[in-house]
């Protein structure tokens, strides 16, 4: 009779057991873990990423048109939007300033813009690897075909061809991640902006203004300009 009476108390016993047992596993893998994370994010610290630098190299124009349409009077009707086709090439280089972490860039878009509205259609640039104290070259086309401006815009477009200078700013948008020896970080937002001034000879009167190169089909321009990185 007692030996039926203490079967019952025994599973339960070795029940708590098992249950503290997988609490202290539970603890122990937990713990583990945090401390692995927490040695990572102290050297994270002490290495102190810093952003990547990108400079414009240059920019090759082969084609920078715009159909401007003459402003009516108000009172007559309102203005209608002119139409710009430009095609050009940059040459944007990246270098990494670290010299124990490196950059991964991937879902990068580059395009350009005018006056805040962009005027070419975006270019995946290649995913790439930059390792300590590298540089990378990235030379994308830049194309737009008959892309709407407003009015004020097309004004102001007028102006610069007429002066002979035209401000576009390259833009290059997507992610980075930084990798410290064999751990690589969660993806950041980069933003790069390139002011780039280009001579540009105008021709033409009236509605429709075009800027092409003095001499042959193209221009280009060397111009160094650094550029602005937010990450």
């Amino acid at each position: 009779m007692s030996a039926h009476t203490m079967e019952p108390k025994d599973c339960g016993h070795h029940d708590e057991e098992r249950r503290a047992l997988r609490r202290r596993i539970f603890i122990f893998i937990l713990g583990l873990l945090v401390l692995i994370l927490l040695i990572i994010f102290i050297v994270f610290l002490i290495l102190r990423p810093s952003k990547p630098s990108f400079v414009l190299r240059d920019a090759t124009v082969y084609e920078f048109n715009a159909t401007l349409s003459s402003l009516l009077p108000v009172a007559a009707a309102s203005p209608t939007p002119g139409f710009l086709s430009s095609n050009l090439q940059v040459t944007v280089s990246s270098r990494n300033p670290n010299g124990r972490i490196g950059i991964y860039y991937y879902q990068l878009d580059a395009s350009a813009s005018y006056r805040g509205q962009q005027v070419t259609l975006p270019v995946l640039l290649p995913e790439s690897y930059q390792g300590h104290k590298e540089v990378t070259d990235w030379s994308p086309f830049l194309i737009g075909r008959s892309v709407p401006v407003s009015p004020y815009l097309g004004d102001a477009l007028s102006q610069d061809l007429n002066a002979g200078m035209v401000l576009l700013n390259v833009k290059i948008d997507g992610r980075v991640k930084w990798k410290v020896g064999t751990w690589t970080s969660g993806p950041y937002h980069l933003h790069v902006n390139c002011p780039a001034l280009l001579m540009l000879k105008a021709s033409g009167s009236g509605a429709a203004a075009s800027a092409v190169a003095r001499t042959g089909l193209s221009m280009k321009a060397q111009l160094a300009q650094h550029c602005t990185v937010d990450v």
